[in-house]
């Protein structure tokens, strides 16, 4: 018997966090060895090593907790990386010095797999003068350039995908080039960005008041609120970005406000963090704990709950003292408060298996029921843990227990902190469960709704064809099991239908007993209007919403999946029930070589060399697109006949297999030879592989093929696309190819191998 619940779980749990050695032989032989390796890891600081490692395990044990990713692949392996999640960086000093001190401790961060957030404003703004040197400043926007450009390097390094947020006040003389920066399609496309909204702002704009721009003391501009803040949602209308966090809302909200100020978040918005703050996730899997689904005494045990949520705390607590950092700042920040994020997965299941309508007045009570009594029983355990272990070295019991969501929790939680203290001094959050959620077996990700309750998914084989697999949502899959072919009852609503007041309910009503943020990405329609829009982050605001994440399909973001008319779908399914993927027809076998092709030449001279290398680069035109086929190096040094030869044949074997082979270039620059490389046209090139790389990658970009330097695809020559009803408009997934792509609690995350832009 597997514990796998869908073959799409144990494909994520084989690709993602099964232990493996160096040569990829499996260390971990089931996922119980997994869960096995978690729980002696996370208990060896007990003073019962054997006893927490069998409670830890039970919690594991059917995917009822789920830790985040870092810890479930990381936890046990003594490998150097960080189990935490996200980071927040320091300040940046409004220096040059200052600010590549913090380009170099991001890239540190971002080597070990860490996501970032930055605050720019305290950087100057442009035009701004540089006293001593007789210039003007250019302004933080440039110094985003550089951030982006270390985080491409780092990824064509072999690293992880780099992610990083950007954020900036909304009282920044440059917040107006922040929030049009993405409308340039090349640029920064390794930061989310988000505007800091102050409370001050919002009344400014409620009151259609007039807004100053301001960097220290000086004022460079006053302008009308309503439009700044129409430009922030014109952009975010029309390109998805920036998004909007409430500052104010958040340090008041803060159990923390007495010792720190935040600024930035972490890439997906879910952990407003201090300078070098850093967070660990967690989630509880709410979609297990539910006993007797679909019946009319279908209940979530409070008992059960409270119990692993108590287990998960102490987990969590321990991950503090077992992980490694990247900076000693951040080991340092993260002992001082001993930071947790504990959320909840397959919210959404978990409604169903009531007879809760997602997004409805009911199913938002249930919510914040659901929300307070993990908040409760994780601050009540945090208490026994301060008891036993010591409360965190910051805690004031007079401020903590009257500031933040402390102050609006029960009398009996906050006597017990008064009198014991508290070990962790926030505890909960909920963050993107893309990836661990497919790996428990498709439930809900996070609070989000259902985003399809089936859909095609195309699984590459080793021989190199391609077999289908239906992927059903955890409730349906589980309601088929009980009822056979039965119709699924009117409750049964998904992403695709529900009304964006209805997602903002959700958040506001999840967020009230959230001590930190939500990640979450309220899903609006192509033909709503602007102004109908702008109305979704008002309602945010107004139902004490901490911050805001819209996605609108249109051309310039790309579409979610589109749903099929004419698809078969299950008894009872309606037709946006079951989303398809079309007829993919994907170049599995190499295309037939045309009689003639296009190309281009190159002359490359390595220095110290007594002969060029010549390299040739043939197109190919598929669907009207440009794209490499085949490659041609030549040399007159015999020295290198037999390796160019060999890369002439494997770079052209690639090529014509088709899909997203901008890899080869990142592949061919990121080799250094040992030797030493040499500096060309003022860079530093590490070896003449890394040079033939970046020949290929201008070709690239001079055909279209892709965006610029270290970005992926321009467009999509990957497959041939036969539609079945309505083709997918949206983009395909640059790791697995699928066009299965949609944006989930702030993430563009594929729903078919888990991978996210987030990392």
């Amino acid at each position: 018997m597997t514990r796998f619940a869908a073959p799409i779980a144990e494909q994520i749990w084989d690709m993602k966090y099964r232990f493996k050695q160096a040569d990829g032989k499996p260390i971990d032989q089931t996922v119980e060895d997994s869960w096995r390796r978690i729980a002696r890891d996370l208990a060896k600081v007990e003073k019962q090593p054997d006893v927490w490692e069998e409670k830890f395990y039970s919690a594991l044990e059917d995917f009822k907790y789920l830790p985040a990713g870092r810890i479930t692949a990381g936890a046990g392996t003594a490998r150097n990386v960080t189990l935490f999640n996200c980071f927040v960086m320091g300040t940046i000093p409004d220096s040059m010095a200052g600010i590549f001190d913090m380009l170099k401790e991001a890239a540190l961060t971002m080597q070990q797999g860490g996501g970032i957030g930055y605050d720019f404003s305290t950087i100057r703004p442009r035009g701004a003068d540089v006293k001593g040197v007789a210039a003007d400043a250019s302004g933080p926007l440039s110094f985003m350039d550089v951030w982006d450009a270390m985080c491409r390097t780092i990824m064509s390094a072999g690293s992880r995908r780099g992610a990083m947020m950007a954020t900036m006040r909304c009282d920044h003389p440059d917040i107006e080039y922040f929030i049009t920066a993405k409308s340039d399609p090349a640029r920064l496309r390794m930061f989310n960005m988000s505007v800091l909204v102050s409370d001050a702002f919002m009344e400014a704009v409620k009151n259609d008041g007039s807004w100053e721009l301001k960097f220290g003391d000086k004022v460079y501009s006053t302008i009308e609120a309503r439009d700044l803040w129409n430009k922030i949602m014109q952009s975010t209308y029309d390109y998805a970005e920036p998004g909007v966090i409430f500052i104010d809302r958040i340090n008041t909200m803060n159990n923390l406000n007495y010792c720190e100020d935040i600024s930035a978040t972490n890439p997906c918005g879910e952990q407003p963090l201090p300078p070098y703050g850093a967070c660990l996730l967690g989630s509880i899997n709410l979609a297990r704990l539910v006993s007797n689904p679909f019946e009319a005494n279908a209940e979530l045990n409070d008992e059960v709950l409270n119990d692993l949520v108590a287990t998960a705390v102490r987990m969590m607590d321990n991950v503090v003292d077992a992980s490694r950092f990247p900076l000693p700042e951040q080991a340092q920040e993260a002992q001082n408060k001993r930071r947790i994020g504990l959320g909840v997965t397959g919210l959404a299941d978990a409604l169903l298996m009531l007879g809760l309508q997602y997004g409805s007045e009911k199913a938002a009570v249930q919510t914040e029921v659901w929300m307070k009594a993990i908040a409760r029983a994780s601050y009540l355990a945090s208490v026994e843990l301060a008891k036993e272990k010591g409360a965190f070295p910051l805690f004031d019991k007079d401020k903590y227990v009257n500031g933040g969501l402390v102050a609006h929790m029960d009398d009996d939680v906050k006597e017990a902190i008064a009198e014991h203290g508290i070990r962790n001094a926030l505890l909960t959050s909920i963050a993107p469960t893309g990836t661990i959620s497919l790996y428990a077996g498709n439930v809900s990700s996070g609070i989000e709704p259902v985003f399809a309750y089936a859909y095609t998914r195309k699984v590459l084989q080793k021989d190199g064809s391609r077999t289908e697999e239906e992927v059903v949502d955890y409730a349906v899959q589980m309601w088929r099991d009980k009822f056979g072919d039965k119709e699924l009852p009117d409750y049964f609503v998904n992403a695709q239908t529900l009304a964006p007041a209805a997602h903002v309910r959700m958040q506001a009503a999840a967020q009230k007993w959230i001590d930190s943020s939500i990640s979450k990405t309220i899903n609006c329609p192509e033909d709503i209007s602007f102004d109908e829009f702008k109305d979704v982050y008002m309602q945010a605001w107004d139902t004490g919403c901490k911050g805001c994440t819209t996605y609108r399909p249109n051309d310039v973001t790309g579409s979610v999946l589109a749903v099929s008319e004419t698809a078969e779908n299950a008894p009872g399914e309606k037709p946006e029930d079951h989303v398809t993927d079309g007829e993919v027809i994907y170049m599995s076998e190499p295309l037939e070589r045309p009689q003639s092709l296009e190309g281009a030449t190159y002359k490359l001279k390595w220095p110290d060399s007594e002969h060029a290398i010549y390299l040739t680069v043939n197109d190919v035109i598929i669907n009207g697109h440009r794209r490499p086929f085949e490659v041609f190096i030549n040399s007159k040094n015999m020295e290198h006949y037999a390796w160019t030869l060999a890369l002439t044949r494997m770079i052209s074997a690639v090529f014509r297999r088709g899909g997203d082979v901008s890899f080869v270039v990142e592949e061919l620059k990121a080799v250094f030879d040992p030797r030493g490389g040499a500096w060309m046209e003022g860079k530093y090139i590490p070896s003449i592989l890394a040079a033939i790389g970046g020949v290929i990658e201008r070709h690239m970009i001079n055909i279209g093929f892709i965006e610029g330097e270290g970005m992926g695809l321009k467009t999509d020559p990957k497959a041939e696309v036969i539609a079945v009803g309505e083709a997918p408009r949206g983009k395909a997934c640059p790791s697995c190819g699928q066009f299965d792509m949609r944006m989930i609690e702030g993430c563009m995350t594929c729903g078919s191998c888990g991978h996210s832009k987030c990392g």
